[in-house]
């Protein structure tokens, strides 16, 4: 198995879906907690839109709620945004108390052999994590991509 990042900030709907088509993805995981996005822009990301979009590229999509940060750990971001004056669409790192809230409550909990498992049951091969932040260091994609690097030796590529 191959593991990929991607964001859609910044992306158009054709930049987003080609990332997936050029790189051969065959298997999407959502880790957002909410499968939606506000406004028309970036509408082709709201959960059902996305599920029909992917199931017509013949890409399989599975929501893995169990990887997303919860509403608590979102808010200490948020704090740690507002204290030093940035605003969410323009961080481009996650904060410390994120990172180790994140590992502590969500990644240290999540059952890694029974997703890869999952996984090599419906047949994946090149499986994309999603969430919404378009540097994958402002996300909580990072942190999993490094646990799948540091503790299983899985190669990540951010597209």
């Amino acid at each position: 198995m191959t593991f990929y990042t991607i964001g859609v900030y910044n992306k158009s709907e054709e930049e987003f879906f080609n990332s997936l088509i050029v790189n051969n993805i065959d298997t999407f995981c959502d880790i957002r907690q909410r499968r939606g996005v506000r406004g028309s822009k970036y509408s082709f990301v709201n959960s059902t839109r996305l599920q029909e979009k992917l199931s017509g590229l013949d890409i399989k999509y599975g929501h893995v709620i169990d990887l997303a940060p919860t509403q608590e750990i979102r808010e200490l971001q948020k704090e740690d945004d507002h204290t030093k004056g940035i605003l969410k669409s323009e961080r481009q790192v996650l904060g410390d108390v994120f990172i180790s809230e994140y590992r502590d409550r969500v990644l240290n909990k999540f059952n890694f052999e029974l997703f890869f498992e999952k996984l090599d049951q419906a047949g994946a091969k090149k499986i994309v994590l999603f969430c919404v932040e378009e540097s994958a260091q402002a996300c909580h994609r990072s942190i999993v991509a490094k646990k799948l690097l540091n503790s299983y030796n899985y190669d990540i590529i951010n597209l």
